[in-house]
């Protein structure tokens, strides 16, 4: 196994339709972030779950991928999910919602705040005004969140349910 402190600094890219693999690993590591709850076969079959793994450009979807040394490291996404089959992080028809992994080997060294601040940024470009997400609670990434703009949404916060909105004009 490579040390990370020997790789080389993290090149990113955009994420694609054909990174379904990498959203399925992703998915399940997010569900799984405090101990083995799921299965790969839940993420595939669960539709709750399984929404997250596809991309869809054409409804606005975004996303970006961090590797190193040829390795996948991390990935944001934000999806267009409809109100009909809505994510945990649902607010409205008009806000994506952002999912964020960063694999255990590369966390705490900055780089889910990273790809975050990119993918707002391309948020922006894009003249998308806000993401959402839902994080448990207890999970260590809500600091980052918190740090990073996003306020819980009123009558939603027993769900983890927060919101970003880009302050810019």
């Amino acid at each position: 196994m490579v040390s990370l402190r020997r790789m080389t600094d993290p090149r990113t890219r955009a994420l694609t339709p054909a990174d379904e693999d990498l959203l399925r690993v992703a998915t399940l590591g997010n569900l799984n972030w405090a101990e083995e709850r799921f299965t790969m076969r839940d993420v595939t079959d669960r539709r709750e779950f399984a929404h997250y793994t596809r991309l869809l450009p054409e409804r606005g979807d975004l996303g970006l991928v961090a590797e190193q040394d040829d390795a996948v490291i991390g990935v944001a996404w934000a999806l267009f999910l409809p109100e009909e089959d809505a994510g945990y992080g649902f607010v409205d028809a008009d806000t994506p919602e952002l999912s964020l992994w960063v694999h255990a080997r590369a966390r705490r060294q900055g780089l889910g705040r990273l790809l975050l601040q990119l993918l707002k940024d391309e948020a922006r470009t894009r003249g998308i005004r806000s993401l959402s997400l839902s994080v448990e609670a207890g999970n260590p990434a809500r600091r980052l969140y918190d740090a990073e703009g996003f306020r819980a949404v009123t009558g939603r916060e027993r769900d983890g349910v927060m919101v970003w909105t880009d302050g810019r004009r």
